[in-house]
């Protein structure tokens, strides 16, 4: 492979040009030793522990523990590139030989799942819901996707379990998996688990950036519950982050003509729909 070079003026040597390197991805490992055994029988014993290490960014990389069955799983912590040169080695015949083709077939069951459940064939996905779970019990697209499949059947006190698991999980929060996350809370909401879907959004609201449609979902949450004032505020908050929310909108249009809220109350008009008449206050004339 041929190298860039570039020519200094005055007739200086070639200088090679630096390219950034790629990022770090992939599995290490450390060492320790452990005693085993009392007394007389007491020997040492070397302890491997295999990792998933990814770079995030200059300096700093995440890394997880792989469980039993070699899939990355449990907590994650972040350390810097010197920890990793200094306490870990590089494993990478292990992860293309175990730990990539494990993935693969986690990867496939749960995609199985997901296209049975599309179809409405809950139980065939149920089935392979929990076999991915049994490999990698906190992986949250399984976990999501068997909470979907209870919710489907209406199934509370099972789905309870995976709630329950789901909001123990901060990446069940993360980015990646934001329509999973919505499509489950919306399915407590239906099937008339409002706490555990009010407990869910809080978790959410805690962990991720504001979000509009989160708002929206916590106030009809709310509604639910009967409570109009909590359900209001939500609502506020959810056209502050964004005035063009059509739908917020029309549902303080909603409250109002339901005599849960007052149109009197401070700021109630300005939330209606832009078009509405009732938003400029009716002058009486003495």
């Amino acid at each position: 492979m041929s190298e860039s070079m570039d020519i200094q003026e005055g007739g200086q040597s070639p200088r090679v040009a630096s390219r950034p390197r790629d990022k770090i991805k992939g599995i290490f490992s450390t060492q320790s030793i452990q005693k085993v055994g009392t007394g007389t029988t007491t020997r040492k014993t070397i302890q491997k522990t295999y990792w998933f290490v990814e770079e995030l960014e200059e300096n700093q990389l995440e890394i997880q523990p792989l469980n039993k069955n070699y899939i990355p799983s449990g907590p994650k912590r972040k350390i810097t590139i010197e920890d990793l040169l200094a306490k870990f080695a590089p494993e990478p015949e292990f992860y293309i030989s175990t730990v990539y083709p494990k993935l693969q077939e986690l990867s496939r069951t749960i995609q199985k799942g997901e296209r049975h459940r599309e179809k409405g064939e809950i139980f065939s996905a149920e089935l392979e819901f929990g076999q991915a779970l049994k490999v990698d019990e906190e992986n949250v697209r399984a976990n999501f996707g068997l909470g979907l499949t209870y919710l489907d059947r209406g199934e509370a006190h099972k789905a309870n379990d995976i709630f329950e698991r789901l909001v123990r999980l901060d990446a069940a929060f993360e980015p990646e998996h934001k329509h999973l996350f919505n499509d489950f809370g919306i399915s407590l909401r239906k099937n008339k688990m409002l706490d555990q879907a009010l407990d869910y959004y809080r978790k959410a609201e805690s962990l991720t950036e504001s979000d509009e449609n989160l708002f929206y979902n916590i106030a009809r949450a709310y509604f639910e519950k009967d409570n109009a004032t909590q359900c209001l505020e939500y609502l506020k908050n959810a056209l502050r982050l964004n005035p063009e929310l059509v739908e917020a909108r029309k549902f303080v249009k909603y409250l109002v003509e339901q005599n849960k809220v007052s149109l009197d109350l401070p700021g109630v008009r300005e939330l209606l729909p832009r078009d509405d008449p009732s938003r400029q206050p009716i002058n009486v004339g003495i």
